[in-house]
């Protein structure tokens, strides 16, 4: 039997949509602004499995002057613990200094209590008898939403007060502030106020737009799901080609792979006939879920991370080309409706 080669790049697909800045996403950053003098602490969280991609420069851009804690949620989603993943961590640790980064699993509570334990520094040092104000911001569906709910639940002991799902745009506007650290005599105690996903205005390349959308910063039906679970396959293969060994032999044809996957699953359509789509999006959720190996998307080298440096200091300035991109992204939707019902 012949070794079995995985590909080495992913073809450019160039009729991948760059963006994905609603209307929502505008909005709500324009009252994070708003709110920014009320606000001590920027908690910024970014996907561990995409630590350049989902770092969003609009952030940077608008909420200057602030203290920033840089938080990589999911992080037992991406983390197996290894010596790799830890030099990876203090790669980016270095990288984002001065600024603090903390990496963090919303079901841990020992990196929870990092969290606190910063916040409850920053409030300290801040000596405010009203108490502390912090905001969480950070990409669609990266984990704002988990990640204050367990700080509310470790922090204070109460249940959940932010809305989370597994699709992005749970969250649309700026919410109220929740108490996540207890007053006592010098002060209130430490709020978080939970904000809506921001999307980045352009996306400089069509791998960057994969990434985002495998990791669910789109909605699924934005990109087809057999080529982001083609997309999934490429990174399978380069982590362990037998990860799904369970239902096909090691295989760059993500539609061999996805037919066995609906026939091994049930998931047929009538007559027999294997159901891609379904079974697409049934092996992209299992990844999300930590089913299929735990690893990063991007490569976090200190050439990668100059790169990307240089990268994003344009990204931010691309409001109006990513206004022009869903415009078109819009139109294009319209003319396949019009052609579907003629």
């Amino acid at each position: 039997m012949a070794t079995f080669v995985p590909r080495k790049v992913f073809p450019t697909l160039n009729s991948l949509p760059r963006s994905y800045f609603l209307g929502h996403h505008k909005a709500g950053l324009d009252k994070m602004k708003t709110m920014l003098s009320h606000t001590d602490l920027v908690i910024e969280c970014r996907d561990y499995r995409t630590p350049l991609t989902s770092r969003n420069p609009l952030f940077e851009e608008n909420l200057a002057g602030r203290e920033r804690l840089i938080v990589y949620t999911k992080q037992d989603l991406g983390s197996a613990g290894q010596n790799k993943d830890k030099t990876r961590e203090r790669l980016i640790q270095d990288f984002q200094r001065p600024s603090t980064v903390l990496f963090s699993d919303y079901k841990n509570k020992s990196s929870i209590r990092k969290i606190l334990e910063f916040a409850r520094t920053h409030a300290a040092a801040a000596d405010s008898l009203t108490g502390s104000r912090m905001m969480v911001v950070g990409m669609p569906n990266v984990g704002k939403s988990s990640l204050l709910n367990a700080l509310r639940g470790v922090g204070v002991h109460k249940g959940k007060a932010a809305h989370t799902g597994a699709q992005p745009g749970v969250t649309r506007k700026v919410g109220t502030t929740v108490k996540i650290i207890e007053g006592d005599e010098s002060g209130e105690g430490v709020y978080l106020m939970d904000t809506p996903g921001v999307f980045i205005p352009y996306v400089p390349d069509t791998e960057a737009m994969l990434k985002l959308a495998l990791c669910g910063s789109v909605k699924d039906a934005i990109i087809a799901p057999t080529t982001l679970a083609d997309y999934l396959l490429y990174h399978l293969n380069l982590y362990d080609p037998f990860v799904y060994g369970e239902y096909e032999s090691p295989t760059n044809d993500v539609v061999q792979l996805l037919d066995a996957l609906a026939r091994n699953t049930g998931r047929l359509q009538k007559g027999g006939t294997p159901d891609l789509e379904a079974s697409a999006l049934w092996l992209i959720q299992r990844w999300r879920n930590g089913h299929l190996g735990r690893f990063v998307l991007d490569e976090v080298t200190p050439t990668s991370l100059e790169g990307e440096k240089r990268t994003n200091e344009s990204v931010g300035l691309s409001l109006s080309q990513g206004r022009k991109m869903m415009k078109e992204l819009r139109k294009q939707k319209a003319r396949q409706k019009h052609l579907d019902t003629h």
